[in-house]
């Protein structure tokens, strides 16, 4: 019969031969992607220096849900490390963690002014920008706040919050010893708050009559308080290095309000030294690194760039946070290397001054950050310190 054929029985049984080998081609392909996919799949882990429900958390999981998004496949986990003045989670970042391909630092303004003054391991030239929101700092205050007599948390990061209160309520003055002498007559810089809670309830309650959050931080706990109004911010630092008003608080920019009041722009030594730690908190006030050389920088950053462009995630997010642009990429490197460029010796003396003198904290002159390619390194305290402990926590599920 024709199925027993020569021809006929060849064809099937090449057939079959062939047919075999076409389901191992398929299974081989099959176990191929799944080990890519497996290899390429990632656990990323975003470190923030501060407990949760500080700004800086409630922004990052903002972002990482959003960011979350346009990584499919890959697993984004937050994870705080809080410590003094937010600084021991950079440090260790900076020693150790970021040799870690899957660790990303989330920095905050504080980490930028304790860069420009106290004696910290970091260094933002070693790192690479994934990304980073140029953001404001809003000031709020009571409605029966007395101006003469303000009550003000100190923090981590307030330095350019008490800067910019000594300029508008004090004016013109020659020197930062004369403006250390009045701020300390009006404002009463209380130590002993932590991020969050316990700080948020005494301004609600009016034992604290002046309070300042990053703009997430400030629509969920201060713009709902009917007791309490905008003072002033900061504005937005420019590609030129200059400052423009905010488009979500107009009109409220200190230096708008401080030439309402007293006839003339700022300008002078405290003025100087403002600019330059504003600058530092504010551009870098919310942002993700890695360290330089990161194999998986490119993925991060092509992922928050399509994030940056998609409305959905610019609807959620700034309906949390504000109009604020993003920073990405290089560019998130170019702004890090503009702002070393804006530290000259005056400026930076001027800082240290006010801060030991007006806030009492242990600022030392920095003459190496002077050229952005050097900064001073602190050695690790003890064997099984900081370090140890976080990369002890990172072993855990």
């Amino acid at each position: 019969m024709l199925k027993d054929a020569p021809h006929v029985l060849e064809y099937n049984l090449m057939w079959k031969i062939g047919n075999k080998k076409m389901k191992k081609i398929i299974i081989a392909m099959a176990l191929s992607a799944c080990i890519a996919t497996s290899a390429l799949a990632e656990t990323f882990t975003f470190v923030v220096p501060q407990k949760p429900g500080s700004g800086t958390t409630v922004w990052t999981e903002i972002v990482l849900k959003e960011l979350a998004r346009f990584m499919p496949g890959h697993t984004l986990k937050l994870r705080n490390f809080p410590g003094a003045r937010d600084i021991p989670a950079v440090n260790a970042f900076q020693n150790e963690l970021r040799f870690d391909n899957t660790i990303i630092m989330v920095s905050h303004g504080g980490n930028g002014v304790s860069f420009l003054q106290e004696n910290v391991d970091y260094n933002y030239a070693d790192w690479e920008s994934i990304g980073m929101m140029n953001l404001n700092i809003i000031v709020g205050k009571r409605l029966d706040a007395d101006l003469e007599n303000i009550v003000f948390a100190s923090k981590s990061g307030r330095v350019p919050d008490a800067m910019g209160m000594a300029l508008l309520l004090c004016g013109p003055l020659g020197s930062i010893a004369e403006y250390t002498t009045c701020f300390k007559s009006k404002v009463n810089w209380v130590p002993g708050f932590g991020n969050g809670g316990d700080r948020r309830l005494a301004f609600k309650r009016g034992e604290l009559t002046v309070d300042r959050e990053n703009p997430a931080a400030y629509k969920k706990h201060i713009a709902p308080n009917g007791d309490a109004e905008v003072w002033f911010h900061h504005g937005i630092l420019q590609a030129d290095g200059t400052h423009a008003d905010d488009v979500n608080y107009p009109g409220l920019q200190m230096e708008i309000l401080y030439e309402q009041k007293w006839g003339e722009a700022p300008s002078g030594p405290m003025y100087d030294a403002y600019v330059l730690v504003k600058s530092f908190r504010d551009a870098m006030q919310k942002a993700f690194w890695v360290n330089a050389g990161n194999p998986n920088a490119e993925v991060l950053q092509k992922a928050l760039l399509e994030m940056s462009k998609d409305p959905q995630a610019i609807k959620a997010i700034q309906k949390k946070v504000g109009k604020y642009e993003w920073v990405l990429g290089a560019e998130g490197n170019a702004r890090r290397d503009t702002l070393m460029s804006f530290v000259t010796e005056d400026a930076l003396r001027g800082l240290v001054e006010f801060s030991n003198e007006a806030l009492n904290i242990k600022a030392v002159y920095k003459e190496s950050i002077l050229n952005a390619d050097a900064v001073d390194v602190v050695e690790e305290e003890e064997e099984g310190g900081i370090i140890n402990k976080i990369k002890s926590f990172f072993k855990q599920d």
